[in-house]
């Protein structure tokens, strides 16, 4: 078997130096047009890759940016990670997708090994960050961004939407379409979302002199959301609408009351939910939902990621950007 190309043999088949075919393969590096392409024909010809792990040693910058995701049911976060390795590789950062669970702790133990591979940042989605871990971090140089989570640290960074006016917005809108006994599926009560969605949602409520009708939590995970619709629907008095926390769990919930137990999304009961993932949008379900900037939150947390990279001493922000309710056909007023 033939040994692998060497950069020497690059630079010989282009009549370049090693530093000039090192210069064509290293992004941002200064190279002519002309030399770039006599390298990239030569290597191609001679099946040449650079090997970017060496070079990491050199430059001390792996390129490489870890993604830390606890679930991908929820179809926002595969639209959001296919959004930021987008992003990150059009300026030059290759992507490792790391899972792990909600839990503080478990990231914690997962962070050996992120560490080894040598990354040059972190975007946190999903997942709880113990402050040990953020320190741990910060010592190690390597800057983190958490994503749609939120986080008392004003040394963490983090790009979220307004997910308390989000909710609040909810409330508005339920009781301005006539709702009088209003529920909530609550999402995991370790996430920032989740507890800023339903005191928005109660606040609204309690502005308008109503109060959370019934209240179930569903954890943001699949069977328990399914348990918390037939808990909070099966009694004789059941909620005329129910703001869930999430669209995952709103299609889950709208499948236990049209198929299990026979009620009619709006007719007998108005569904909202939050993130307006694509399949919100669909016929099967047409749900009213608060929308989340995807697009503007990954280009936050790009801009806000690579700063910290390129300056280690820039500052912490804390990007709180705009919800937006989404009115379609799985609610209605009341009366119609």
């Amino acid at each position: 078997m033939a040994g692998k190309v060497t950069s020497a043999e690059v630079a010989l088949r282009a009549g370049v130096s090693r530093s000039a075919v090192s210069r064509v393969f290293t992004p941002g590096a200064s190279v002519s047009a002309k030399t770039a392409q006599k390298v990239r024909t030569a290597a191609s010809d001679l099946g040449y890759r650079p090997n970017v792990l060496a070079r990491s040693l050199m430059t001390g910058r792996s390129r490489i940016i870890g993604l830390v995701v606890a679930y991908l049911d929820n179809l926002f976060y595969p639209t959001a990670l296919e959004l930021l390795s987008n992003a990150l590789q059009a300026q030059g950062y290759h992507v490792m997708v790391f899972m792990a669970s909600q839990t503080a702790g478990n990231i914690d133990d997962v962070l050996a090994e992120i560490l080894d591979y040598q990354v040059d940042g972190l975007v946190v989605a999903s997942v709880a960050m113990s402050s040990e871990l953020t320190s741990r971090c910060r010592a190690s140089g390597v800057p983190v961004v958490l994503f749609n989570r939120g986080q008392d640290d004003a040394r963490q960074a983090s790009v979220t939407t307004d997910n308390y006016a989000g909710g609040h917005a909810v409330a508005n809108y339920l009781v301005a379409t006539g709702h009088h006994r209003i529920g909530h599926v609550a999402g995991w009560a370790g996430a920032s979302t989740a507890r800023d969605r339903e005191a928005g949602f109660a606040d609204g409520l309690a502005a308008a002199g109503q109060e959370i009708f019934a209240r179930e939590v569903g954890d943001f995970h699949d069977e328990r959301a399914r348990s918390a619709a037939r808990a909070m629907f099966t009694p004789a008095e059941r909620p005329d609408a129910v703001f869930v926390a999430n669209d995952h769990m709103a299609f889950l919930v709208m499948d236990v009351l049209r198929s299990e137990l026979g009620l009619s999304v709006p007719g007998d009961v108005s569904v909202v939910g939050f993130d307006d993932v694509p399949t919100a949008a669909w016929g099967a379900y047409d749900l009213t939902t608060v929308r989340q900037p995807l697009a503007r939150m990954v280009d936050e947390t790009t801009r806000m990621l690579l700063a910290q990279i390129e300056s280690p001493d820039t500052a912490p922000r804390h990007v709180l950007l705009p919800a937006e309710l989404v009115i379609r056909g799985s609610s209605r007023a009341r009366g119609q």
